[in-house]
């Protein structure tokens, strides 16, 4: 257990990396205020967890939903932004509107969300923004045009967001996971090889958040890239 408890928002907390996040984080005793566009996904209730039903997708709707959480969660200090999907092909298979879909929920979601939270978040003695990024950050691969772009464009929010927010105890981190065994393979085409050193479990995702959270207050952990030991990707 810590000493310090925080008030954390996790979106993308019904499953995967967010879920794993955010049971993590309520073992070491923070509480957690849990986002998902289906909240039924969260059967059992627990203490210190408090689910909150959002479509990140609903971008217009952000700033009036999240003006509604600062005043309901008044101790807010800590928002770890896990929601995405992926989707991958070549440029000319995606519709715009599915290009429009991936960077709205992957890059202008937790814009629009971090913009509504700034002020709120500045006026807090610290305070911790930390944003799951992708290996797709650090280098565009094929079939991934669009995923990377969403990814990369948060990197650079991300570097850019840390100088603005230097001076007001807000840190920024980015943490750039490889692939990672989740649902979010379900729909793709590939996934990563079965061998326990081809992936990373979204419990090593977990451990890396709670490391940024619970670290002294005067040290800033700009980014942490994550990698299986062995990269191996298998074709469905």
């Amino acid at each position: 257990m810590h000493g310090l408890k925080h008030t954390i928002l996790v979106t993308g907390a019904s499953s995967g990396i967010g879920r794993a996040i955010a049971r993590n984080l309520l073992q070491q005793g923070h509480h957690v205020i849990g986002v998902s566009r289906d909240c039924t996904q969260f059967k059992c209730p627990l203490a210190n967890f408090h689910p909150v039903q959002l479509d990140l997708g609903q971008l217009q709707e952000l700033p009036q939903k999240i003006r509604g959480l600062e005043r309901q969660f008044p101790d807010l200090d800590a928002v770890v932004f896990s929601a995405g999907f992926g989707q991958f092909g070549s440029l000319e298979e995606f519709s715009y509107a599915q290009i429009q879909a991936l960077i709205d929920l992957n890059f202008i979601s937790p814009v629009f969300l971090t913009r509504a939270l700034l002020p709120f978040l500045k006026r807090k003695a610290r305070s911790d923004l930390i944003y799951i990024g992708s290996e797709a950050a650090l280098k565009g691969s094929r079939k991934g045009t669009i995923y990377c772009a969403s990814k990369f464009a948060l990197r650079g929010f991300t570097q850019a967001l840390r100088e603005e927010c230097s001076k007001d105890q807000v840190r920024v981190c980015l943490i750039n996971p490889g692939m990672v065994k989740t649902p979010f393979f379900d729909r793709l085409t590939f996934a990563p090889g079965d061998d326990e050193s081809n992936y990373l479990r979204p419990e090593d995702v977990s451990d890396a958040v709670a490391y940024v959270i619970n670290s002294r207050a005067q040290m800033v952990i700009d980014e942490i890239n994550l990698n299986p030991a062995t990269k191996v990707v298998m074709k469905k």
